[in-house]
């Protein structure tokens, strides 16, 4: 398969990601009463993006009412996230958050503006795990090699990030302090220069999306030693985790997550028709498959549920930052 991110958004590819317009049995029945925005807090075109819109589309028909998307960019999704937070708990404003704004910037960003009780968590939409790749002339075929390599070669090694705080550089801290090795980030304006620079050799690896790297692994410009889920990716059955990939691993589980949050407050029956809602869209048939190529798996959770799994999601990336000695690090 060599789909990309561009051609995975390609209009008739969203649409037909929409399952069929059958009834649902709802948790509750409550209906919106006026327009619905869904706020991405992020640029059009990535995935937050492309789950928000697929779930605009979703809820319009059931709902009723006219579901638009909003991206409101700006202070790695922080911006959006306070939009949301200033709108009236109804259930008319909804946010498409992710694991930037609401995991990983609790303790990477210095003040951030909001703490996680001031949002509701309804239901994780989707999880896509990394994979370490990469250039072919690293002389390494496994995660075990590879990391033996990186120790005969302490402090010379670089891996390529789309910025910092971003998952692929918390990815490359985390494989730092497991492994007990010194390689070192070169951050990038998004993981396309990153990739280039792989390419070349001027960087060694990287902890890429996996939607990113499935291309240039099948075409020979990357080595893909691993993914970073907790499973094997059905896609790829003989590419390992890195979790059994050698000892040090047994806990590296990670991966870019999209989930629906509401604003503190929002009445229990809006949660759980929304969540519902959700529910019948991410068991539609055809997801799974269509969320493959995306690099993800449909992850739907019950509000509980998915308020563990954030928790834990931010219990975890602030031990890795705080090790890292990043706490606070960015603005």
């Amino acid at each position: 398969m060599t789909l990309t991110r561009r051609t995975a958004l390609a209009s008739p590819f969203v649409l037909a990601l929409l399952p069929g317009r059958r009834a649902f049995a709802q948790a509750s029945d409550w209906k919106p009463t006026g327009t619905v925005r869904i706020v991405v807090p992020s640029t059009p075109a990535g995935t937050t993006d492309i789950m928000a819109r697929l779930l605009a589309a979703y809820l319009q028909p059931l709902w009723g009412q006219s579901v638009i998307v909003d991206n409101k960019a700006g202070a790695g999704g922080i911006i959006g996230t306070q939009d949301v937070l200033r709108a009236a708990p109804d259930g008319h404003t909804i946010l498409m958050g992710n694991i930037g704004p609401q995991a990983i910037a609790y303790t990477l960003v210095k003040n951030v503006p909001y703490r996680p009780d001031d949002l509701l968590p309804v239901s994780n939409m989707i999880f896509g795990p990394n994979a370490l790749v990469v250039n072919p002339d690293v002389p390494a075929h496994n995660v075990a090699e590879f990391v033996a390599y990186a120790r005969a070669n302490p402090g010379k090694l670089n891996f390529g990030t789309p910025g910092i705080g971003q998952t692929p550089h918390v990815a490359g801290l985390w494989f730092n302090q497991l492994a007990g090795v010194t390689t070192q980030p070169v951050h990038y304006r998004g993981s396309g220069p990153a990739a280039t620079d792989l390419f070349s050799g001027k960087i060694q690896f990287i902890f890429d999306a996996l939607v990113n790297a499935l291309g240039p692994t099948q075409s020979g410009l990357e080595r893909m030693l691993a993914v970073t889920g907790a499973e094997r990716y059905p896609l790829l059955p003989d590419v390992p985790t890195m979790k059994e990939s050698a000892p040090e691993f047994a806990d590296m589980v990670m991966g870019s997550w999209v989930g629906v949050f509401l604003r503190k407050g929002t009445p229990a029956p809006i949660v759980a028709r929304l969540n519902a809602d959700i529910k019948s869209l991410l068991e539609a048939p055809d997801s799974r498959d269509r969320f493959l190529k995306l690099g993800g798996l449909p992850a739907y959770g019950t509000p509980t549920q998915f308020a563990q799994f954030v928790k834990d999601e931010t219990d975890k990336y602030a031990d890795i930052i705080k090790k890292a000695g990043l706490q606070g690090s960015a603005d």
